[in-house]
């Protein structure tokens, strides 16, 4: 899975293909036509309510693979967050921990195995607390 580069048309075709959805039950929940169906598995990216619809339809988050992206290659930096809480100011909810998925983590391990990258390294680019990193090299050694 490649968290770098979304192209949620294309995920939604492939959820749509292992759930071997009917094109008739799309489109009545969609409120659109069959052309439009193949029109969004085109698309780079989708408003929020279509996604959000497609995800209530297939039951996937796709918006997991956007808070994938931002963990993997846009994480908060730890000067930003003490910043945000000694602001105390922030009007939208913090969340305290990252959700890390299976395939995050096996992405993350497949670095670490193949060499591409050292623990150390991942720590750094990708932000993750070196006990949990241990956690995870621990468990799936077993």
């Amino acid at each position: 899975m490649n968290f770098k580069d979304i192209h949620i048309g294309q995920m939604i075709k492939t959820r749509v293909e292992e759930n071997n959805t009917d094109i008739e039950r799309i489109c009545n929940f969609l409120s659109c036509t069959d052309k439009d169906v193949h029109n969004m598995y085109e698309q780079q990216d989708l408003s929020t309510d279509i996604l959000l619809k497609w995800s209530k339809l297939l039951e996937y988050d796709f918006f997991r693979l956007y808070s994938q992206h931002l963990m993997l290659y846009a994480p908060t930096s730890a000067a930003e967050k003490k910043k945000e809480q000694q602001q105390g100011k922030a009007k939208l909810p913090r969340f305290r921990k990252n959700i890390y998925t299976k395939e995050v983590i096996d992405f993350i391990l497949q670095r670490i195995n193949s060499k591409e990258m050292t623990k150390n390294e991942v720590i750094e680019r990708y932000k993750i607390p070196k006990t949990t990193l241990y956690k995870w090299i621990i468990k799936h050694e077993e």
